[in-house]
């Protein structure tokens, strides 16, 4: 096994046990090869009739634990986080990220002018799966793809503007050592809900595969 694991202590991914604390996980070469072998190749269906509203309410309580999404993946990915007093640990106020994307050691602290320093990312944007698959899924379907942890990660605010809906065809995270772990955590997403990739994004991701 061949383990796609990231530098700097970072894990290859982020998993999520019951009570929705992160925990470590790696994923290997092989897995990720077979499952993207798997995935239907097709072109990128149009973008008419896309809006954020046709995956539900931004950051919906989908497992109704009492805290939003955002929130949960802030808690997650987060540490030494702080809460807002009387939200029962579910608003962060404040919190360290060590970002994926840059390597960077971001201090997190919540307001209106300092938020968006760490955004949740979407490791396969909403668009990019309107694009492929999504369109023909249930409103619940999409409601919880834009909620699921393993397609969620607190990265650096900048990048993922800079990022926006691209695939890995047109976008990879400038921190090189996390790239393996990148495209592997987007392959189970898509395998997960059996998403297709184009031509130039399967390709992409077996040259990334190719040099972890």
């Amino acid at each position: 096994m061949v383990a796609l694991t990231g530098c700097g202590g970072l894990d290859a991914r982020t998993g999520v046990d019951d009570e929705g604390k992160g925990t470590s996980a790696t994923a290997d070469v092989g897995e990720a090869r077979d499952k993207l072998a798997k995935l239907a190749v097709k072109g990128r269906a149009p973008r008419t009739g896309f809006e954020r509203d046709k995956f539900g309410s931004p950051w919906a309580d989908v497992d109704r634990n009492g805290c939003d999404t955002r929130n949960d993946v802030l808690k997650r990915d987060l540490r030494d986080e702080k809460f807002k007093a009387g939200t029962h640990d579910c608003v962060v106020v404040s919190g360290v990220l060590q970002d994926p994307y840059s390597g960077k050691t971001i201090a997190f602290r919540r307001g209106q002018d300092t938020s968006s320093q760490v955004q949740i990312d979407h490791l396969i944007p909403l668009s990019d799966a309107w694009q492929k698959g999504a369109q023909q899924w249930t409103a619940t379907k999409r409601k919880e793809f834009a909620n699921d942890p393993l397609n969620l990660l607190a990265v650096d605010g900048p990048l993922n503007g800079q990022k926006s809906d691209s695939d890995a065809a047109t976008w990879l995270p400038p921190r090189r050592a996390y790239r393996c772990a990148y495209v592997a955590r987007q392959i189970d997403v898509k395998a997960k809900y059996d998403l297709w990739v184009t031509a130039a994004e399967k390709d992409a991701m077996d040259r990334v595969l190719d040099s972890c």
